[in-house]
């Protein structure tokens, strides 16, 4: 399956800063293969974010696109200060057509957010989202500052601000999985910091470099837990959109998720000197994976559309592996994540490195939703094809 013409991004993430103020342990984007970073300017200079704002606004107009999500990101994006942030999200509210809606989020490590700082970013109509890897300390033992001190009083308290003072400005939480934690704890402890809306994340490798506790589905079954305690709360207490796509994927719906289904990727990624990159992910396999010669400065976005690499994240099921595309889950899974399928000397077509964790995590919700309908057989354990295979 092929989806023709390319999609035009409506995602733009754009570095404002490419420094961290913390030394996470496992951060692939410092201490991973990819090194560019070190040859680009800590903060995005005034000249940068103008043209990318052209950018921008000219792609939303070339595509007459209703919505574009901008997302400010890092390193640590409030290193740039918050009054940079608010400025250049005015810039491209100004200069996109006046049909496109501008949605802009901030993602941070939570250790800078004040009131003054919320305050600017909550007049300025910039949600924020936080990178949290639990709501206790010692889930966050890893998220440390270059000294080695644990960011979590900092963090939590940044947290707590955003829930109490600014709840309309709180875009949610990220965390990256990590099977050595209890899950329902995990997810009961981010609950506590009420985010509207939950991110799950895989924690990136490939079969090259794969990820720790890899064996045995312990990812797989650790989404499984946190799914029942989710699914069985009796109300929405919070979105988990991993859980939600899942389900409108199996039920036939459109969802669009980096980790699931086939939907065209559309999110692009301008770094602090201008250059137009993929997203971050793919540093997680080997320098300059996510490169594509192009930058805001000479280039339109739409260049980067016709890129070979963007090219083939857009081919849907015609870029997957063959055990992919004969498998009856591929509607659902998609391949999983791009970066997630890289082998070296071989690129991107192999399934996933976690292919066995999704498939056990695709049929469980599935088990889920069939449950309490009256039995039908299926020759895919427990799915029932009329209602959730394509």
């Amino acid at each position: 399956m092929s989806h023709g013409a390319p999609f035009p991004f409506r995602q733009f993430i754009v570095k404002m800063n490419g420094r961290c103020n913390l030394a996470c342990t496992y951060c692939y984007l410092y201490t991973g293969p990819d090194r560019t970073w070190r040859h680009r300017p800590a903060t995005a200079p005034d000249a940068v974010l103008d043209r990318t704002a052209d950018r921008i606004a000219e792609h939303a107009r070339a595509h007459a696109l209703p919505d574009v999500s901008l997302v400010l990101h890092g390193g640590e994006p409030l290193l740039a200060g918050a009054g940079t942030l608010a400025g250049f999200t005015a810039l491209v509210r100004d200069r996109v057509p006046p049909g496109t809606r501008v949605h802009a989020t901030v993602q941070t490590n939570a250790t800078l957010l004040t009131e003054p700082c919320l305050d600017v970013l909550a007049r300025a109509g910039i949600r924020v989202g936080i990178s949290l890897d639990g709501g206790l300390p010692g889930h966050n033992a890893r998220r440390v500052d270059h000294a080695g001190r644990p960011s979590w009083p900092v963090a939590s308290r940044g947290a707590r601000l955003v829930a109490d003072r600014f709840p309309a400005a709180y875009a949610g939480i990220l965390t990256v999985v990590d099977p050595t934690l209890d899950p329902v704890e995990t997810y009961d402890s981010l609950l506590a910091l009420r985010p509207p809306a939950l991110d799950l994340l895989l924690p990136h490798g490939n079969w090259s470099a794969p990820p720790p506790h890899l064996a045995g589905e312990r990812h797989g079954a650790w989404l499984c837990a946190v799914f029942d305690r989710w699914w069985r709360a009796g109300r929405r207490q919070t979105r988990v959109r991993l859980f939600e796509e899942c389900i409108a994927l199996l039920l036939g719906l459109p969802a669009a998720t980096e980790s699931l289904g086939l939907a065209p990727f559309d999110a692009v990624v301008v770094e602090t000197d201008g250059t137009i990159e993929q997203v971050d992910s793919l540093k997680s396999c080997y320098e300059g994976a996510a490169e594509t010669g192009l930058d805001v400065f000479r280039h339109p976005f739409d260049e980067a559309l016709r890129h070979p690499a963007v090219t083939a994240r857009q081919e849907g099921a015609a870029a997957l592996a063959d055990t992919c595309r004969a498998c009856p889950l591929l509607r659902v899974c998609g391949g999983g994540h791009y970066a997630h399928r890289y082998r070296a000397g071989h690129g991107f077509r192999q399934p996933s490195v976690y292919c066995a964790d999704l498939q056990r995590f695709i049929r469980h919700v599935a088990g889920r939703l069939t449950e309490g309908t009256a039995p039908a057989p299926s020759p895919v354990e427990g799915l029932r094809p009329p209602a959730f295979l394509p």
